[in-house]
């Protein structure tokens, strides 16, 4: 799918930044230019993430996960709590997770004055509460907020959705309820990706994860954090060694389709969080706080539920048009690894280079706590576009019930 300019769209499709501009204004000169008013991201950081119900993360909630990682960063920022003006939380499944993310932010030297709020998107929460802070702070009604993505799949697993009879009998409706797994199969045989190809796509991101955590690259972009007396600071996700012949004698986990998925080329499930602090670039000018990244657009949208992972191939064209980019114009691609059928068929699609697309692993080698991952993404994307000293990423993953999402960052640490 080859993706062009565009040059004719409503302006409640255009993001803020290119409505005043002229045609020829916009795209890559747009982007990469710096405005007072632009949404900036001062810090970036994710904790170490864990295997679920048998990693270093096991037994934290969602709370103790989110006090810790609150604590941690304001020891690191030395950021006054009493200016943060907003707080959004992206998580899925713990019970009251309103209530559990205002407590432990309140825990963590908050002051009760701050605001919280708490999304759920699935596995885009993370970049929903990302969008929700930019888009606050885009409108003038705040010019600093905190973007979180937490999720305990250890203790909060997916619950079974329940829906009634007349809700049920819809197809497409039934279809959005069904367990991720069964779309990975039914991409596999709808979009004809074999096993083979599948292991493949997979054996890529365990040798990439294997790679970047042996050079320390993750260090880089993980934080810390105390739990219980013990410091927390190295992913216990990461496999070495895979290869393609270990990959391909697993055995399916799932009784559906063609039975193609397994436990080795499809996302973990794991724990973890991740924080993006974000404001104005004037503000932080002010308060003289560096920037690392400027958050310059995003969207979601809508597939058959039946194949939910292959909603990247639709939100990525999307929000390249709203923002005049070009494929060319990306220099990192993460886009989630929810299951390898649906990534090697999204990134086929695309037609986008291997090579510029999770560099450093994904979901299938790293895990995907499914609130955690939207804001994970942006971390570990910016950090690996400061290493390489390039400008634009596109961060885009396929969410459960069929939608899809996407973003646009600029890495504002350039050398």
């Amino acid at each position: 799918m080859l993706v062009g300019r565009a040059t004719n769209m409503s302006a409640s499709r255009v993001p803020r930044l290119f409505r005043n501009a002229s045609t020829a204004s916009r795209g890559l000169a747009a982007a990469l230019e710096q405005r007072a008013d632009d949404v900036v991201i001062t810090f970036a950081k994710r904790t170490a993430m864990g295997r679920a119900k048998k990693g270093q993360l096991k037994d934290t909630p969602v709370d103790e996960l989110l006090h810790a990682l609150f604590k941690a960063t304001l020891d690191k920022t030395h950021l006054d709590p009493a200016k943060i003006e907003d707080i959004c939380v992206g998580t899925c499944h713990p019970p009251s997770p309103l209530y559990v993310s205002r407590a432990a932010a309140l825990a963590a030297g908050i002051p009760a004055e701050v605001p919280i709020s708490a999304v759920n998107r699935l596995c885009a929460s993370g970049l929903q509460a990302i969008r929700t802070i930019a888009h606050s702070i885009d409108s003038n009604a705040i010019s600093l907020g905190v973007a979180v993505g937490v999720e305990s799949m250890s203790l909060n697993p997916r619950p079974a959705p329940e829906v009634v009879d007349a809700v049920k009998a819809h197809p497409q409706a039934d279809d959005c309820i069904q367990p991720m797994g069964w779309t990975s199969e039914m991409v596999a045989e709808a979009y004809n990706v074999p096993r083979e190809k599948q292991d493949q796509y997979a054996v890529i991101s365990h040798n990439r994860a294997e790679k970047a955590s042996d050079s320390g690259a993750f260090a880089e972009e993980i934080i810390p954090i105390e739990l219980r007396g013990t410091m927390v600071s190295v992913d216990d996700t990461i496999r070495k060694g895979v290869t393609l012949d270990s990959l391909s004698k697993l055995k399916p986990v799932f009784q559906w389709g063609k039975q193609l998925t397994t436990a080795g080329n499809a996302s973990g499930i794991g724990d973890g969080a991740a924080l993006c602090v974000l404001t104005t670039r004037a503000r932080a000018h002010a308060e003289g706080w560096g920037i690392l990244g400027k958050y310059i657009a995003s969207t979601f949208v809508g597939v058959e539920p039946r194949y939910m992972g292959i909603s990247p191939v639709a939100a990525i064209p999307r929000v390249l048009e709203q923002t005049g980019l070009s494929k060319e114009d990306i220099d990192v691609f993460e886009i989630n690894e929810a299951f390898a059928s649906q990534f090697a068929f999204c990134v086929e699609q695309l037609q986008v280079p291997v090579e510029k697309v999770n560099p450093n692993g994904g979901s299938i080698s790293l895990t995907h706590p499914l609130g955690m991952t939207g804001v994970r993404q942006v971390v570990t994307g910016l950090a690996e576009l400061r290493r390489r000293n390039e400008k634009l990423l596109c961060t885009s993953m396929c969410i459960g019930s069929g939608m899809g999402g996407a973003a646009i960052f600029v890495n504002e640490a350039r050398r």
